[in-house]
């Protein structure tokens, strides 16, 4: 269990919720492992199988706190609101914002800013774990940039100029991510993005890692009441979740990028795992993406010290916390969205 932002995550998945008195009491087998007063919290994010009981349902409607179930894995299954909290006010709130411009900058410049200070923190994080296998020079000047891109990344006053320095960003960093592919450089490198398909073994892989965070995202903002399909920075676009993918932004690298990296320097991935179809696309073999989401679930499990809350969390709450710090700030709760800065 863990509680933030007055919200009681529950991430063990064998425990059963239930209500005694005005206490939430979880339940492991006949052993209750957790009590905590109901009306400490604004919501109650379930992982697990077992469920909660009608009782605590009920409280929860009856005194306006969200109670929502994921799956183990971080799937979003179903929410019980209250008539009181729900999500219309928020939504509402939310898409008047992503109909308005200057809100829309705004907001989509804190997803830029974190995602341009956590790509240059990932290349100054291999140039000290790396030096004597890294040309440090050349990426500490491809981090200078990016330094600079973040500057006036947060004194731009418009999309468009915002979209084009996250372009120029991205366009520095990508051209030093093959410089960290250490190991298996016959099987593995990187010369551009490309996305649809990807057309060799490392794009593959970041397809498929970025298309886990994505869904990951829009579990969690779906968790907290918020449209996933409505962005800021990414316009809406049928069937597209345009607002995971704004919250992907300032996780890419730091999470999908070094996670990739590390599947591959540490072997975990190999060439025997790709496969190549007829059109160029290459994608993971069956035993391939096993390796990989086995892995992913086990990243997602370690923890680090959140930048903004300063407590431990693991890196599979990450986006949940993300999404709860932009609905508080959708409500008015927070002057400003505070992005994920890791260091």
């Amino acid at each position: 269990m863990k509680q933030l932002l007055n919200t009681l995550f529950v991430l063990t998945p064998e425990t059963y919720l239930t209500l005694n008195g005005e206490n939430i009491v979880v339940l492991n087998g006949e052993e209750t492992v957790g009590r905590y007063p109901l009306h400490l919290f604004e919501s109650i994010q379930y992982f697990g199988y077992k469920g909660a009981s009608p009782a605590l349902m009920g409280a929860c409607t009856k005194r306006g706190v969200g109670l929502n179930f994921f799956s183990p894995s971080g799937r979003f299954l179903a929410g019980v609101h209250g008539e009181s909290k729900g999500n219309v006010l928020l939504r509402k709130k939310q898409y008047a914002l992503s109909e308005n411009e200057a809100d829309c900058h705004f907001i989509a410049k804190y997803f830029i800013v974190g995602k341009l200070y956590n790509s240059r923190w990932v290349l100054e994080r291999a140039t000290r774990d790396y030096e004597m296998r890294l040309d440090v020079e050349k990426l500490k000047g491809v981090s200078a940039h990016l330094a600079e891109i973040i500057q006036m990344a947060s004194e731009s006053t418009n999309l468009d100029s915002l979209r084009g320095l996250e372009g120029e960003a991205a366009t520095r960093y990508f051209s030093v991510l093959d410089d960290l592919i250490l190991q298996n450089k016959e099987d593995f490198y990187f010369r551009e993005r490309s996305r649809r398909p990807p057309l060799d073994n490392f794009n593959a892989i970041l397809s498929f890692v970025y298309t886990l965070l994505a869904r990951d995202c829009a579990n969690a903002l779906e968790g907290v009441g918020l449209d996933a399909y409505v962005g800021f920075l990414h316009k809406d676009r049928p069937g597209r979740t345009s607002l995971a993918l704004d919250l992907i932004e300032e996780l890419r690298s730091v999470l999908c990028d070094r996670f990739a990296l590390s599947l591959v320097n540490n072997r975990v991935l190999q060439g025997k795992h790709f496969q190549r179809s007829e059109n160029g696309a290459v994608l993971l073999e069956d035993e391939g993406r096993k390796a990989l989401l086995n892995a992913w679930q086990t990243r997602k499990k370690e923890t680090l010290i959140h930048p903004f809350l300063k407590e431990k969390v693991s890196w599979g709450l990450v986006p949940h916390v993300q999404a709860l710090l932009l609905a508080r700030y959708i409500r008015g709760d927070l002057d400003a969205y505070p992005p994920f800065l890791w260091k």
